[in-house]
């Protein structure tokens, strides 16, 4: 029995979690993002890592790790080549996020068209939109022989590791923000995690892409 195709579009936490999982079950996985940086992340978890030859690759995430809005030449040459992929996978697992705005469109309804029959697409970016255009909220659907599934609330269909996870990182969060003598909150608002997730202090909205526009 040949091993199944993955392709996972967006390599964050979600995407590289889907790699790890899709190579230890046998798959051969490919993956896809803008950022240069993924390349190597997503190939040491065993995936062959497909990409846009471009220069404006280089601006192509923010100095947190996020991706960007790319150009449209950029964006015309990454639909040619995910287009041509899809042609021969058997799964395809979508995390591509964009923080502050709708989630990209890397898959539209004449790509799927295309795809083998059988084919199934996760869309986990469909609570921001989806990085699929036919992908519907909340349900899954069969279009052109292939299944699309945009499950709303993921974590919700796996309570108890969801619950588990979500809690351990909480507490991770709060932890540092904790003096360890006196037990009395000591944030470190120097810290690139506070600084990364605060959103409001002393009354002014302090995040960068509420204040820049990148956000609206």
């Amino acid at each position: 029995i040949a091993p199944a195709k993955v392709l996972v579009l967006g390599t964050g936490v979600a995407g590289l979690q889907a790699i790890a999982t899709a190579r230890r079950l046998g798959a051969i996985v490919s993956a896809f993002d803008v950022r240069l940086a993924a390349k190597e992340e997503a190939e040491s978890l065993g995936a062959k890592f497909i990409e846009v030859i471009s220069e404006k690759t280089q601006g192509a995430e923010t100095k947190d790790g996020y991706a960007k809005e790319m150009s449209e030449e950029y964006k015309r040459k990454q639909k040619e080549l995910i287009h041509e992929t899809l042609k021969s996978q058997d799964i395809v697992i979508t995390t591509a996020l964009i923080p502050g705005k709708p989630a990209p469109v890397l898959i539209t309804e004449e790509m799927v068209k295309d795809m083998n029959l059988g084919s199934v697409i996760v869309d986990l970016a469909i609570e921001s939109g989806g990085n699929c255009s036919i992908t519907e909220l909340g349900k899954v659907v069969f279009r052109h022989g292939v299944t699309l599934i945009g499950h709303a609330n993921m974590p919700g269909h796996a309570p108890v590791d969801a619950s588990a996870l979500y809690a351990r990182s909480l507490v991770n969060f709060i932890t540092p923000m904790i003096d360890p003598e006196t037990k009395d909150l000591a944030i470190d608002w120097e810290d690139e995690i506070i600084a990364g997730t605060l959103i409001t202090h002393d009354g002014k909205i302090v995040h960068p892409t509420l204040t820049n526009g990148e956000g609206r």
